[in-house]
């Protein structure tokens, strides 16, 4: 399976889940159809997000949409709680499938990091998250009603009081492909393919052929479902794996490009900066010096 995309295993009989993450974790860039929540209990993580490296403190929640990619570099004596969860759980109570694409939606357009919320929406919900991972270690009687009626309390409150971002997401999202199994069984395909050659000399021809599709098919299959093109996605993911391998080592940069699949430092250097808006070498210093 691709580490590029997940599938959580559920513990329970819906689609929730909710677990600890404790001390210092790298957790490369990766996408899901569920909705994921991250409330940092102690120390900070640096979360890879739409092309960008946020900073969540102890206290902050944040929040990603369906399909929205990112990677995680959390700090030493840090604490977090995760929680995940998939939209079928609301359709399985009341919801129909039109309102289901309507939160699709809402999770991509609100505002994910709970330091532009105002205080009393974060309290809320932050007491929300806390009871839910109760509810998960003491499972009483009734756990899984408490669960799905705390689940519609934060949904609630996140239509009505959470603020909507100021811009939209600028790639990585997949909110097209996240209803439809052969589709994602399709992508997993592909992102395995790039994960075990994206070191090498991809060309859109070998993995069209690899999938079993013409290049033009391949093509339009990819940009209906991804939104950008193979190469932009392709140079997108080598830029991710040099930002992971920039914001937790220090090695030089001839070897930051060979391993993040690029032929030469210049090529590098001129596709970092083009996309990230700093050179490799002041990313990684602002990286260092946040940490």
């Amino acid at each position: 399976m691709s580490l590029y995309l997940e599938f959580p295993e559920w513990p329970l009989t819906f689609p929730f889940r909710s677990f600890e993450n404790e001390g210092e974790i790298i957790v490369a860039p990766h996408w899901h159809k569920e909705i994921e929540i991250i409330y940092v209990l102690e120390g900070s993580v640096n979360i890879g997000y739409d092309g960008q490296l946020v900073q969540v403190h102890k206290g902050e929640v944040f929040i990603f949409g369906s399909g929205e990619s990112h990677y995680f570099l959390a700090s030493p004596g840090s604490n977090r709680l995760v929680f995940q969860f998939n939209l079928s759980i609301f359709r399985e109570t009341f919801l129909k499938e039109y309102q289901e694409n309507e939160l699709l939606r809402l999770f991509e357009e609100g505002e994910n990091h709970s330091r532009r919320w105002p205080y009393e929406v974060s309290d809320y919900l932050v007491d929300i998250l806390l009871r839910l991972a109760q509810e998960m270690v003491e499972k009483k009687q009734g756990y899984e009603y408490a669960i799905i009626g705390y689940l519609n309390q934060w949904l609630v409150t996140y239509y009505r009081k959470v603020p909507k971002k100021e811009k939209k997401m600028q790639f990585g999202n997949f909110v097209e492909a996240v209803h439809h199994q052969e589709t994602l069984e399709r992508l997993n395909a592909i992102f395995s393919y790039i994960e075990s050659h994206y070191i090498e000399g991809v060309t859109l021809e070998e993995i069209a052929k690899h999938i079993g599709f013409s290049p033009y098919y391949f093509s339009r299959f990819f940009k209906k479902n991804t939104g950008q093109t193979f190469m932009q996605f392709l140079n997108e993911y080598r830029i991710n794996q040099a930002k992971y391998i920039l914001g937790h080592e220090k090695v030089p940069m001839i070897e930051v490009a060979e391993r993040s699949g690029f032929n030469s430092v210049k090529t590098f250097h001129h596709v970092f900066k083009e996309q990230v808006g700093l050179s490799p070498l002041k990313y990684h210093k602002t990286i260092i010096g946040n940490n």
